[in-house]
């Protein structure tokens, strides 16, 4: 009884529970089960293991990708309004805001896309042309994570021309280096994430030629960084 609510009663319990309980949390959790998914089917097909052992992780792979659409519905007005409060933003850096404006309404396309492929996915109703708009539903959130690949860099490039300038000396000098590298991790974190899930979108549009395996891990890598972001901010 002691061990039992010695683990009922733990804070990293409690905080689960608390990441758990978000959207994002959930969203993030079954990503990482869906790409892992993608990429062990890949690897029992290429080390010749039959089709029994394949077709489970083929099943979550796409039973877990359809889930995670039907949590996605609705999600673009999400979107719209983080486009709108970054148009309005008052002085944002110009660049900074381009970026951010661009990436929310790629994200906006994209989600209204995804939207649309759910319905033909759950078969509430098919669409002749689904392919096309899964093709389109690519292009768009290949054109946010290039909006974003853009901001990160950027970031980077102006967090490393403040820092030359700080003096890490004196007391106040130092707590701004500390806040400047906290910001330099954050957006190093993202920008790996973002090119980690750039790997799935450019190949669909064939401007690369990444295979399930590559793909599967990469998208991995993202969702586990998304999970460990996420995991931070329910603390």
């Amino acid at each position: 009884m002691v061990f039992a609510d010695a683990v009922v009663y733990h804070p990293t319990v409690t905080h689960f529970l608390k990441y758990i309980a978000t959207t994002v949390g959930r969203d993030k959790f079954l990503r990482t089960i869906q790409y892992f998914s993608r990429f062990y089917a890949w690897y029992l097909y290429r080390t010749n293991n039959p089709q029994s052992a394949i077709a489970p992780w083929e099943a979550m792979k796409k039973q877990f990708g359809t889930t995670r659409k039907i949590m996605r519905l609705g999600k673009f007005v999400e979107h719209i309004k983080a486009a709108a409060v970054a148009a309005d933003a008052k002085g944002m850096d110009p660049i900074l805001k381009y970026c951010a404006v661009g990436r929310q309404l790629g994200y906006t396309a994209y989600i209204t896309l995804d939207n649309i492929s759910a319905i033909d996915a759950i078969g509430i109703r098919k669409f002749d042309n689904i392919k096309k708009i899964q093709k389109e539903a690519y292009r768009m959130w290949m054109t946010g994570l290039l909006f974003n690949t853009l901001a990160g860099l950027y970031k980077l490039y102006q967090i490393k021309a403040h820092s030359s300038t700080v003096n890490k000396q004196d007391a106040e000098g130092a707590v701004q280096a500390k806040k400047l590298e906290r910001e330099q991790n954050a957006t190093s974190l993202q920008l790996v994430q973002d090119l980690c899930d750039l790997a799935a979108p450019s190949t669909a549009l064939g401007f690369a030629n990444f295979d399930d395996g590559f793909i599967g891990l990469a998208g991995t890598v993202s969702s586990l960084l998304g999970v460990y972001s996420t995991w931070k901010k329910t603390a």
